[in-house]
């Protein structure tokens, strides 16, 4: 149960197009995250599939049924909004409880589900709190509790974790991959950041203007992007993008290298440069180095110790084996 499967979905309103023309299969139980820069339609995405917006014209598939014209409930889906959208004069157990008490379940079932969704997600000991009384992270827990007591065929997350801070954001990174291992249950996510699109997914979708750029592990998109866009967003920090008569030597339009795959020295080396700016994380540091062969200053990364300051020369050369070769119009030479 859970599989979703879009065919020519497009999605305009009025003479503006956000999805143009989109087809996605998204398997049983899989994790898939929708990822790509502001405005490019991932959230509009999934809103199609949850019913919350209406296709322009394709198909929204869930399980083999065509459920494009059905309504949300009926779609067997359970969204969770980055606004937590929790009810502020109910406790936890009631906004948990809350969609099955509208499908007037039975009130011990009713329990059953609630008490074991706030055991999954460790909220026993808050079950009796309202949402004012709990922290961001407690109530996207809540908020999660109370899409799990549905029983959903698949879960969407929009931007879940965008509203809390760094070091909740890790946290509950973690809490909803072990959720989706411990369930098994289909998950489709959206967010802007890379980061937890390449930590958390099975699959990614990286999407630009409402088009699919490219589908594939977390892995294959870093290792293998089939274009300089997907090339220059998946990663972080970035991949180097270098053009000019640095990429003719390799026979191509652009050439592509992760700062993890450029070797620094103080002798000799293929490019040459001045660090500009230096980041000590402790395990790493990334320098940002102006160079003769790029327009933008070049990112590599150096052993959290390594001894550079700002205005050093430095040297470096990529691994040949690293370096990614891109055509004229952006695209992977293979």
């Amino acid at each position: 149960m859970g599989q979703i499967q879009l065919r020519s979905v497009r999605k305009a309103f009025g003479d503006v197009v956000i999805i143009p023309d989109l087809d996605l299969k998204i398997e049983e139980g899989e994790f898939v995250v929708f990822v790509g820069p502001s405005g490019c339609g991932k959230s509009t995405l999934l809103r199609l599939i949850a019913g919350l917006e209406d296709t322009t014209s394709g198909t929204i598939e869930i399980d083999g049924v065509d459920a494009t014209g059905l309504p949300p409930a009926q779609r067997r889906l359970a969204m969770v909004f980055q606004s937590y959208a929790l009810y502020p004069h109910m406790s936890v157990r009631k906004n948990i409880a809350f969609p099955l008490m509208m499908a007037k379940m039975d009130k011990a079932q009713i329990k059953a589900r609630v008490d074991n969704a706030a055991k999954i997600l460790n909220l026993d000991s808050y079950i009796d709190r309202r949402p004012g009384q709990l922290s961001g992270g407690q109530r996207q827990r809540v908020a999660i509790g109370r899409a799990i007591v549905r029983e959903p065929a698949a879960f969407l997350f929009d931007e879940p974790l965008s509203n809390l801070d760094a070091a909740l954001r890790v946290g509950m990174r973690l809490e909803i991959s072990e959720l989706h291992q411990r369930l098994k249950t289909t998950m489709v996510y959206v967010t802007h950041d890379q980061v937890e699109a390449m930590t958390m997914a099975d699959k990614i979708v990286v999407l630009r203007a409402g088009n699919i750029e490219q589908v594939g592990s977390p892995l294959e998109l870093y290792s293998n992007p089939r274009n300089t866009f997907v090339a220059g967003f998946i990663g972080s920090p970035k991949m180097n993008l270098i053009g000019g008569a640095e990429a003719k030597k390799y026979n191509a339009h652009t050439i592509g290298v992760r700062p993890e795959h450029v070797r620094i020295s103080t002798g000799e080396g293929l490019w040459t440069g001045v660090v500009k700016v230096s980041e000590h994380l402790g395990s790493d540091t990334f320098l940002h180095v102006d160079s003769p062969v790029s327009d933008e200053p070049l990112t590599v990364r150096a052993d959290g110790e390594f001894p550079v300051k700002h205005g050093d020369r430095i040297s470096m050369t990529p691994q040949d084996d690293k370096i990614h070769r891109f055509d004229a119009e952006g695209l992977a030479v293979r």
